[in-house]
């Protein structure tokens, strides 16, 4: 099978700890070139990994050979380097939340029809293995009607992680657009529709509480009603100081699923007769791990280019799960609960 060579714009820790390390342990894939403003930081990365250096994208996307883009940047910028990735003939993975608005999110996906090319979004928790087996569960019937749902996805924040500390962008209102709920909280809006269905309505209360000298969000409690009727609640936060929480917990009328809620068991049934069931799976990947990790994100990406298959997050469902965040942030902006039709924000 031929080589797929890859460009990826950013060098920062997502692409230092998922993309770069991800696409070099895949054989089909060559990391061809790297791009990133800090030259330093980009040339010490392409020597790594035996790639050309860039500082300007539109160069690195128009090197001769490439087929695949991941975009690894700033919030801000994702529409934009997308656009010019697909427009190139590029297959695109971008990394949450997609874009900064829905006109944003809904030109990438244009751009991809228009261009026959594959766009993705970096959602990771579908590819968990308690999860997909939470979801072959559910659909089973084995709990019956779902009810009720709770999230998390909480940590003390990204200035533990980023490439830049307390400085990093994640902090810039400019550049990430949101905080906690972009960080965090999309990744579970994806994850809550894969397990249960498209939602109706939204509700929100945000702040800005726990950390200094920005105007992003940093914890965010929504509460949601999923078209079939169950109500729950979405919990994103980087005021998690103990340590990181990315749990989910849905009840049934037959019984309880337990999802990453449990340092040994990664899904525990629980049902109405009393009975268990305790499941040892893959846990989910944390940056607290910190060295190389496997989302499967990269090799699911790498697998539908070279099979030509659509993408388990394509940039459709990238948009779903960004409109949740939206009408999120729209609730609290009128105090109000905001409807969803289709998965979108309605009109």
């Amino acid at each position: 099978m031929t080589t797929l060579k890859a460009a990826v714009i950013g060098c920062g820790s997502i692409a230092q700890y998922r993309h770069l390390p991800e696409y070099a342990a895949n054989p089909l894939v060559e990391i061809a070139a790297v791009c990133d403003s800090n030259l330093e930081r980009a040339e010490e990365t392409a020597a790594k990994y035996g790639a050309r250096a860039f500082t300007d994208y539109k160069e690195a996307i128009e090197m001769e050979g490439i087929d695949l883009v991941s975009v690894c940047l700033p919030n801000f910028l994702h529409a934009e380097v997308t656009l010019a990735a697909l427009n190139a003939g590029r297959h695109v993975l971008c990394e949450k939340p997609m874009a900064a608005s829905r006109e944003e999110a809904e030109a990438m996906n244009e751009a991809a029809r228009a261009n026959g090319k594959k766009l993705m979004i970096a959602h990771n928790q579908r590819f968990t293995a308690a999860h997909q087996k939470a979801k072959e569960l559910i659909e089973s019937g084995k709990l019956g009607r779902i009810f009720s749902f709770r999230t998390t996805f909480g940590h003390a924040g990204p200035e533990g992680w980023s490439a830049d500390g307390a400085d990093s962008w994640f902090f810039n209102k400019k550049e990430a657009f949101i905080g906690a709920m972009g960080d965090l909280g999309v990744h579970k809006a994806d994850l809550l529709r894969y397990l249960l269905g498209e939602f109706t309505e939204v509700g929100a209360l945000i702040a800005t509480n726990a950390k200094e000298n920005t105007e992003v969000d940093d914890n965010a409690v929504c509460v949601l009603r999923s078209e079939s009727g169950a109500v729950g609640t979405l919990a994103a936060s980087w005021s998690y100081m103990g340590g990181s929480d990315n749990s989910t917990v849905i009840y049934g009328e037959k019984g309880t699923l337990h999802l990453e809620a449990d340092p040994e068991y990664s899904l525990i049934e629980v049902y109405r007769d009393g009975s268990s069931v305790q499941h040892k799976l893959d846990k989910i990947q944390t940056n607290e791990e910190g060295g190389q990790t496997t989302s499967h994100v990269i090799n699911h990406f790498v697998k539908s280019v070279a099979e030509d298959k659509e993408p388990l997050i394509s940039g459709e469902e990238g948009l779903k799960s960004l409109e949740i965040i939206l009408a999120a942030i729209e609730s609290q902006k009128t105090k109000q609960i905001v409807p969803l039709k289709k998965g979108v924000l309605a009109e």
